[in-house]
């Protein structure tokens, strides 16, 4: 235990690097490059925190670095809400490789500096993220409790994405875009990612029982 708590903060802390150094590539990919809908280099960089991949990133980053500084806020003296939200973190980066590279990759075609931030904030993030929480942890956080509160993260950015796509008439993703595919085909799609979530949920809380060691908690 005394060499893994070292290897989990040094791992969390690689995460967080990659999470937030895509982000931030993100943002001035976009900057750089702004499109018709969103015309100025600030309103095409704050539109990106709009997609669910940004969001993720950003959470699984926030989170990776408070477990690399070594803050004692996943254990008996953390509270629900962050146990809720390092699962969310962890849950969103794996349904977010799962949907781009299922789903979305084919659709995209990034170039330069947007490819690189693509390929941290789509690949190496749900790479890292996941297997580095299969192996270091932290164990012993997910509950029912904690897996139920998670689905009120994308359940609350599918909230907001529709409401603001209906007023701006635009929408982050393709299988979420109402005025192409109507209100039914994208609860369709909404509830297939929903089972995915709650999958991936669900597999999280029966893995976390059974696998040993891992970060201290």
């Amino acid at each position: 235990m005394a060499r893994t708590v070292p290897l989990a903060r040094l791992w969390s802390g690689v995460v967080a690097a990659v999470c937030l150094l895509g982000v931030l590539l993100q943002i001035v990919s976009s900057a750089a490059d702004p499109g018709e809908r969103f015309p100025t280099a600030v309103a095409s960089a704050a539109n990106i925190f709009s997609f669910f991949t940004v969001l993720t990133n950003l959470l699984l980053g926030v989170t990776g670095l408070l477990l690399a500084r070594g803050r004692p806020l996943f254990g008996s003296r953390g509270g629900t809400a962050l146990r809720v939200l390092h699962l969310d973190a962890i849950l969103g980066i794996a349904v977010t490789g799962v949907v781009y590279h299922l789903v979305l990759a084919p659709l995209d075609d990034p170039r330069g500096l947007a490819a690189v931030a693509n390929f941290l904030l789509h690949t190496l993030a749900p790479v890292l993220g996941v297997v580095g929480w299969l192996v270091v942890g932290p164990r012993g956080l997910t509950t029912l409790r904690t897996v139920l509160l998670a689905a009120v993260y994308p359940v609350a950015w599918l909230a907001v994405t529709l409401v603001r796509g209906a007023i701006i008439g635009w929408y982050p993703y393709p299988f979420v875009n109402v005025a192409v595919l109507g209100y039914g085909r994208v609860a369709l799609n909404c509830l297939v990612v929903a089972v995915l979530f709650l999958g991936l949920g669900f597999g999280a809380l029966a893995v976390d029982r059974r696998l040993p060691g891992g970060q201290a908690v």
